[in-house]
C-alpha cells in the first residue's frame, strides 16, 4: 500500500526532468536588428568612399538636399570655397534664362543707309552688325545674303564693315590660361562669331610615301593659310602627326608637321583663331562671291551709323536652345558670350564679363546666396579665379528646380547619365542612367558634377560635388563622383520615411 505515494513522486519527478529538459533546449527571444536610417547607410558609403587614400591629399565638398522633404541627406565641406570649373556655367545659364528669358534671340543683321540704296547697287558701306550669337554658323551668312539676291542687290560699292560693338573687344576671359591656345575650348570672343570662332583641319595620307598629306579645311577660307610639313609614312610607323596654329606670334597660319601613317584614317582637329570679328567677315566676303554679288570696296571694322536700315537679318534659335547646346557639351564659347549679354541688357552696350556679372550677383542676392560668400571673374569656369561652394550651388539649383517659369528649360539643358551630352559614357548600366542631370567640371586637377537625380521613391535630390587639387588623371575622381550618383539613385527612405 505504501507503494502508490513512490510512484506518485516518481511521476512527478520525471515530469520535472522533462520539463526542465524542454526548456533548456529552447533559446531565449532574438531581439530584432536595430533599423538604420537610410541617410546614415547613404552617408556611411559616402563616408567610406572618401576615406579612401586616394583623397589624402584632395580638397572634397558634397552636398545633398531632398527637394521633395526639403531636407539635407549628406553634407561635407559645403561652405569650403572650390574651383568649380565648368560647373560654373550652372550660374551663367541659370541667370541667363532668368534675366534674358528663355525666348530671347541674338540678331545678326546687314545694314545700311537708305539714301545709298539704289535698284541693285548698294553706294556705300553694308553694315555687319553682330549681335553675340554664339552659334552662327556659314550656313547662317549664306541666308543673310539669300536675303539681299531676294532684294536685288547685285553690287555694293562702298565698304564691308564688321560692327561688333554690341560686346566688348576683350577675346579672352579674365584668368585663362596663357597657353590654351590654339585649342577650340578657348576660343576667342566676339559680338561677331562664326563656327566656334575655329576652323576644322582634316589630313589625310597621301596615296604614295614620303609624299605630304592632303589637308583641307573648314570653311574654306582664305584667312587662315597653311604651312604643310605633314609626311605619309609607311604602315609600321606611328601616328605623331602634329596640327598647331602659330598662335605665340598671333597668327592665323596652321601648321602640320611629323608623320601619318599611309593606312591611317582621316584624322580632324579643331583650331581656334584670332580676331574672330576679322574672320567672320572675311568669310562673308568670300561667300558674297560665291553669289554673285561685288564687293568694289574692302573689308574693315567699325561701327554701323545711326539712321542705318536693316536689309537683311538671322535670328538665332530660342535661349533655351543655345543654354542646352552650353550643358549639354559644356561650350565655353557659349556661356561667355551669355554672360557679356547679359551685360549688354542690363548695363548698355558694350556688353562686357563685369556688367554680366553684377548682374549675376544681383539675381543670386535676390534668391538669398550671399555675395560675399563667392568670387567669380568669367562665365565658363576656364578661370582658375572662379571659387564657389557646394552649398551655393545647391541653393541654386534648388531654387531652379521650383522655378515654374524656367526651371523646367534649365532641368533639360543639363546631361543626362549614360545618354547624352558630358555624361554619355558614365553611369551606364547602372540605377542612375536616365536618373541623373548634372553638369560636369574639368580643369587641371580639378573635377566636379553637380545637378538633380532621382531616387527609388521618385525623391529628387540636389547635389554637388567639388573635388580638386590632385595631380593623377582625373579618372578615379570621377569614378567617386558617379558611385555617389548611383548610390543616390537606388536610395529610397524605406522604414526611415517618418
Amino acid at each position: 500500500m505504501k507503494s502508490k505515494p513512490n510512484v506518485a513522486r516518481f511521476a512527478i519527478l520525471l515530469f520535472f526532468i522533462i520539463s526542465v529538459s524542454s526548456c533548456a533546449g529552447l533559446r531565449p527571444l532574438e531581439k530584432p536588428a536595430p533599423v538604420i536610417h537610410p541617410v546614415y547607410k547613404l552617408s556611411a558609403k559616402i563616408d567610406s568612399l572618401l576615406a579612401s587614400p586616394l583623397f589624402n591629399q584632395t580638397q572634397t565638398a558634397v552636398k545633398i538636399i531632398s527637394l521633395t522633404r526639403n531636407r539635407v541627406i549628406y553634407e561635407r565641406n559645403s561652405r569650403l570655397l572650390m574651383n568649380p570649373a565648368s560647373n560654373m556655367k550652372l550660374l551663367t545659364t541659370a541667370s541667363a534664362l532668368k534675366i534674358l528669358g528663355p525666348n530671347y534671340r541674338f540678331d545678326t543683321r546687314l545694314l545700311a543707309v537708305r539714301s545709298t540704296v539704289q535698284d541693285s547697287i548698294i553706294q556705300g558701306d553694308l553694315f555687319l552688325k553682330g549681335g553675340g550669337d554664339p552659334d552662327l554658323i556659314s550656313e547662317d551668312l549664306r541666308d543673310l545674303i539669300d536675303q539681299l539676291v531676294f532684294l536685288g542687290i547685285k553690287k555694293i560699292n562702298g565698304n564691308l564693315v564688321a560692327d561688333a560693338a554690341f560686346l566688348d573687344s576683350l577675346p579672352r576671359g579674365r584668368g585663362w590660361m596663357w597657353d590654351d591656345d590654339p585649342d577650340d575650348y578657348a576660343a576667342h570672343l566676339s559680338a561677331l562669331t562664326l563656327n566656334d570662332n575655329c576652323v576644322d583641319v582634316f589630313a589625310k595620307p597621301s596615296d604614295h610615301l614620303f609624299d605630304k598629306v592632303k589637308l583641307f579645311l573648314l570653311p574654306e577660307t582664305n584667312y587662315v593659310s597653311v604651312e604643310n610639313n605633314g609626311i605619309t609614312g609607311d604602315s609600321s610607323q606611328t601616328d605623331n602627326l602634329k596640327i598647331s596654329r602659330k598662335w605665340m606670334t598671333g597668327e592665323n597660319i596652321i601648321t602640320v608637321r611629323d608623320t601619318l601613317p599611309i593606312n591611317a584614317p582621316l584624322y580632324q582637329i579643331k583650331i581656334n583663331i584670332e580676331d574672330p570679328t576679322l574672320y567672320t567677315v572675311t568669310v562673308f566676303k568670300e561667300l558674297l562671291a560665291q553669289n554673285g554679288i561685288d564687293l568694289h570696296g574692302t573689308i574693315l571694322k567699325g561701327k554701323t551709323p545711326d539712321g542705318a536700315e536693316t536689309l537683311a537679318v538671322h535670328r538665332s534659335q530660342p535661349l533655351t536652345n543655345i543654354v542646352e547646346n552650353t550643358n549639354k557639351i559644356s561650350d565655353n564659347l557659349s556661356a561667355e558670350l551669355l554672360l557679356k549679354t547679359i551685360g549688354a541688357v542690363t548695363g548698355g552696350e558694350p556688353g562686357s564679363a563685369k556688367k554680366g556679372l553684377q548682374a549675376m550677383r544681383n539675381f543670386l542676392q535676390q534668391i538669398g546666396i550671399d555675395s560675399l560668400s563667392y568670387y567669380v571673374v568669367d562665365g565658363s569656369g576656364v578661370s582658375r579665379y572662379d571659387v564657389i561652394t557646394a552649398d551655393l550651388i545647391t541653393s541654386l539649383l534648388t531654387y531652379m528646380y521650383h522655378d515654374f517659369a524656367v526651371g523646367s528649360e534649365y532641368l533639360s539643358s543639363l546631361p543626362i547619365a549614360g545618354v547624352d551630352g558630358t555624361i554619355q559614357n558614365r553611369m551606364t548600366g547602372t540605377a542612375a542612367q536616365g536618373k541623373l542631370r548634372a553638369k560636369t567640371g574639368s580643369l587641371l586637377g580639378v573635377s566636379s558634377l553637380s545637378g538633380y537625380a532621382s531616387t527609388q521613391d521618385g525623391d529628387v535630390l540636389a547635389f554637388s560635388i567639388l573635388m580638386q587639387n590632385f595631380i593623377r588623371s582625373a579618372k578615379p575622381y570621377r569614378d567617386a563622383q558617379d558611385s555617389i550618383g548611383v548610390w543616390m539613385a537606388k536610395f529610397h527612405w524605406g522604414s526611415g520615411k517618418k
